[in-house]
């Protein structure tokens, strides 16, 4: 299959990229700085040649948009909102445009969508879209109206003979440098791997190879379309996340933070602390209804085995 991944330089793109490049598959790879024989240019907002590699494609998997990995300043919010909308209606347009659209669109999505909650775990079916929860910072619900207009744009689309999913991701941990999983391993080498603000909220997260798994599982399933949550179906405490991620490097101390010190610690390491502190507790119904099994349902196992692999690489 020819599948154009819109960009898919970044950590997700470098996952799916590597994987199915390995599956065979002709990966093309559109990015605003190419480097390579099979990327491509484009500026993720306007129709220009670059709409000819999704003409005649089979897969598109937009992933584009500005890194939530930053300070949540007003000019930065601006940016993760423009960046993920344009590109949406821009692949959107060039698919439309098509003289032979592809099979399915998917359209990087968020967990985020969700509230923050401790009570019960959100699904697609009855999962409580955020935004409005009492006592939350207001730059929480500024996220999850990026996600709203995000998905808006995908659904907007006039696109009648390509299938379109949206996929709302938990955080991918893979073993790749400057990833998620890195960054939180790093801090827990350093002792800094204990409970945030008491480390109740909950942490949604999903191992790259069963990520890899489930976009090829949606690929093959023509009856699934809409969002779907890409999480595994154990999301736990930030406490339980931390103590797992510990064992796995053999780390036998962590500090805890309190609220503030996350405050600080976040704005060290140049981001915010909604993807410390927001509860994220997302299951994949929808996955889960339609047969697909994970390999790393539960993140011991996970990380145990993403802690190796990063040891080798």
């Amino acid at each position: 299959m020819k599948i154009v991944l819109p960009g898919g330089t970044g950590q997700v793109g470098a996952i799916l990229d590597r994987a199915l490049t390995a599956a065979g598959h002709d990966v093309v790879l559109l990015t605003r700085s190419p480097n390579g024989d099979r990327q491509v240019r484009w500026d993720g907002s306007t129709l220009g040649d670059w709409a000819r590699q999704i003409d005649g494609s089979d897969v598109v998997i937009n992933l584009a948009g500005r890194s939530v990995s930053c300070r949540y300043t007003e000019e930065n919010r601006a940016a993760m909102m423009s960046s993920r909308v344009e590109s949406a209606r821009v692949v959107g347009d060039a698919i439309a445009g098509a003289a032979r659209p592809p099979k399915v669109w998917m359209q990087m999505s968020t967990a985020t969508s969700y509230a923050h909650r401790f009570d019960a775990a959100n699904d697609e079916y009855d999962g409580v879209i955020g935004g409005d929860e009492p006592g939350v910072p207001e730059y929480w619900a500024y996220s999850v109206d990026i996600a709203r207009n995000w998905e808006a744009a995908l659904d907007h689309a006039a696109t009648p003979d390509t299938r379109k999913v949206a996929l709302r991701s938990a955080m991918v941990m893979s073993p790749d440098r400057g990833g998620v999983f890195d960054v939180l391993s790093w801090l827990t080498r350093l002792g800094l791997g204990g409970p945030v603000a008491g480390g109740r909220q909950y942490v949604s997260w999903i191992h790259d190879r069963d990520f890899v798994a489930a976009i090829q599982f949606l690929i093959e399933h023509d009856d699934i379309a809409g969002a779907v949550n890409l999480a595994a179906p154990c999301p736990l405490p930030q406490r339980e996340f931390m103590r797992e991620l510990r064992s796995a490097w053999r780390m036998p101390f962590a500090l805890p933070a309190t609220r503030w010190m996350a405050e600080v610690g976040a704005y060290t390491i140049r981001s915010d602390t909604e993807l410390l502190l927001k509860s994220r507790r997302v299951i994949p119904g929808r996955l889960a209804d339609a047969g697909f099994t994970f390999d790393f349902p539960q993140w011991r196992t996970a990380s145990a085995d993403l802690a190796i692999r990063r040891r080798q690489g």
